[in-house]
């Protein structure tokens, strides 16, 4: 079976990464980054060109200035008030074109984002449903709940405003630059001495936050994994009092959470503090050496004020800049692990080439098969077995023995180690999934109910059904007397996961499912385990027309329910160690008879 290293799908979540696996991550991240702009490629120019055009704008600010002081100013000494007139004109259009153009921007920006956002969610949903049962069963639900919902909210902080920073502070700071030296290249040269420092600050703030803000994204998942699984069993927490146990956990994650972003904070404190220090530090230096300059004749006074003007400027970006960097990091990191998911690959693919199947029988083969889930735990060594079509098949056996995985394997949730399942001799890895699921259906021991009316839940199993057909399925099941008797009938709303209905009345409700969804052949997992034995009764009862000329695998500890199965058969250790009709089994003095023998006495 497949093992995923880097995503830490198969263990836990990770933050230690080597320098390899970190360059596979970000080029992971990058592929992603990527797929979800190409759509966008005019969308993201025409932004760039609105916001461009919008700094360039702002950034004339200074120069007018400069130019008023130096030229326009004098010329109002001799009565020539043109150039003063159209400076000031000049200075008011750039204004108005750059706060427009702004207000453009955000807009263009905030539709560039939400369509990035609605295919990232779409995407998530659709892979998370489209992986096999081994990714669910190894990837926790409340991990997957923390790449729905705390993971993209850090991706839509960075779109809905780290994004804005990012694009006007860069290209604000570009354009102030440019001015400068174009202005004056001395405090041109000046401004990008100061670059040394800053960049040798920048990249110690970028080396050591990285680690930082993965570690922060791995204690939040584990914050919503603990919180998810505590509420899900919450019943199970009350019954063996486990909320003081839970608690001291809660709260060390939560310790562990605030300790991660209390070193992000002291990273803010050190990168903050030292990008003020050296923005003053260059306005100084250019006003110092620009204030020579004055004195000698060399560099005129309104020169000089834009000059600092813009040394000033170029550095307020960056404060708003940094900002953006503690969102990026964090969606980075978010980032990181949902393109993990997304990159994820079914271990049950469908097929390229899928075999069509008109018409199946329910004939199912095991030929030579060999699963495990593991390779150091092999489930079913060399297994065959033939179940003819419209024979009903119980499986017994302890726990343990390979019965639950055989149901799976032939309802394709695992595809075997070795050799292959077949119904009516075509490889279930060959049949559309479409065919497979309208073949073989599976009800467990939950009966899970989904939010929504009875009838919606029935038409589950066929969703084109009409109102006729539904209500005919419960019917024919034993369903229709008890569902007419809740408040809205078919229409009523079962509330969450069914809690309006008893377990036997789900069970029933998702037999009228199987039912109406006709397929050639049904497997039960334990399906009447969790029942008592009055609804136990009522769901025999179902269970006799539902069974009726189709191929049916039952997998029961109760004996009851094995006596309408045609041929029985014992597991151990993944083998068939009986195989017989329940009344030769029970004759017999093999391990059948044994239980059977138990399961009589213990209703003495």
């Amino acid at each position: 079976m497949s093992q995923i290293s880097v995503s830490g799908v198969t263990g836990e979540e990770r933050d230690d990464f080597t320098r390899a696996e970190s360059k596979s991550i970000r080029r992971r991240s990058t592929r992603l980054l990527g797929s979800l702009l190409s759509p966008l490629k005019a969308q993201v120019a025409l932004t760039m060109g609105v916001v461009a055009i919008s700094t360039a704008a702002q950034v004339a600010g200074p120069a007018l200035i400069a130019f008023g002081i130096d030229r326009a100013l004098p010329a109002v000494l001799d009565q020539d008030w043109m150039p003063a007139i159209l400076t000031v004109a000049a200075y008011l259009v750039t204004g108005v074109i750059g706060a427009l153009l702004m207000a453009w921007y955000t807009v263009l920006a905030a539709r560039v984002s939400q369509a990035i956002l609605i295919d990232l969610r779409k995407r998530v949903f659709l892979q998370t449903q489209k992986l096999s049962l081994e990714f669910h069963e190894s990837y926790t639900s409340g991990r997957i709940i923390s790449r729905q919902t705390s993971d993209l909210d850090s991706i839509r902080e960075l779109l809905d405003s780290g994004i804005n920073q990012l694009v006007s502070g860069i290209l604000y700071s570009l354009f102030t630059g440019i001015a400068l030296f174009l202005l004056d290249w001395t405090s041109g040269l000046v401004l990008l001495g100061a670059l040394v420092p800053l960049f040798i600050l920048t990249r110690w703030f970028q080396v050591r936050s990285q680690k930082l803000f993965r570690q922060s994204r791995v204690a939040s998942a584990k914050l919503i994994v603990q919180f998810v699984e505590t509420m899900t069993g919450i019943r199970a927490v009350k019954a063996f009092r486990k909320e003081r146990r839970n608690e001291k956990e809660f709260g060390g994650l939560v310790e562990d959470y605030r300790d991660v972003n209390a070193r992000v904070i002291q990273l803010f404190g050190v990168f903050d503090p030292g990008l003020i220090l050296i923005g003053n530090v260059t306005v100084a230096a250019v006003l110092l050496v620009g204030g020579f300059r004055v004195v000698d004749g060399q560099l005129a006074i309104g020169a000089l004020l834009a000059a600092v003007l813009y040394a000033r400027r170029f550095f307020d970006p960056m404060e708003d800049m940094a900002m953006f960097y503690n969102s990026y990091q964090s969606a980075s990191a978010a980032l990181e692990k949902i393109s993990g998911v997304l990159e994820e690959k079914p271990t049950v693919p469908d097929p390229e080439k899928p075999v069509d199947l008109w018409s199946a029988r329910g004939h199912v083969r095991f030929e030579d098969v060999r699963f495990a889930y593991n390779e150091d735990t092999v489930v079913l060594p060399d297994f065959t077995l033939d179940l003819p079509a419209g024979q009903t098949i119980a499986l017994v056996g302890s726990t343990g023995a390979g019965k639950s995985t055989l149901a799976k394997l032939i309802s394709r949730f695992y595809d075997p180690s070795a050799g292959r399942v077949t119904l009516d001799d075509v490889d279930l890895r060959m049949l559309h999934p479409k065919d497979l699921r309208r073949a073989i259906v599976m009800v467990t021991q939950e009966a899970y109910l989904f939010s929504g009316s009875v009838a919606d839940n029935i038409a589950i199993g066929k969703p084109d059904a009409s109102r006729e057909e539904i209500e005919r399925a419960a019917r024919a099941v034993g369903a229709d007397e008890f569902i007419r008797s809740l408040p809205n009938g078919y229409d009523t709303d079962v509330n969450k996961r069914g809690g309006r209905v008893s377990a036997g009345q789900r069970q029933l409700i998702s037999f009228a499912r199987a039912f109406l969804a006709d397929p050639q052949v049904l497997i039960l997992d334990e399906a009447t385990a969790s029942l008592d034995i009055p609804s136990e009764r009522l769901v025999q009862e179902a269970l006799q027309t539902l069974l009726a000329d189709r191929t049916a695998v039952i997998i029961a500890h109760r004996l009851s329910t094995v006596a309408i199965a045609d041929r029985v058969l014992v597991m151990e250790h993944g083998r068939i160690v009986e195989d017989g009709t329940p009344g030769d089994l029970i004759a017999g003095t093999g391990r059948f008879s044994q239980l059977h023998a138990a399961w009589r006495d213990s209703l003495v």
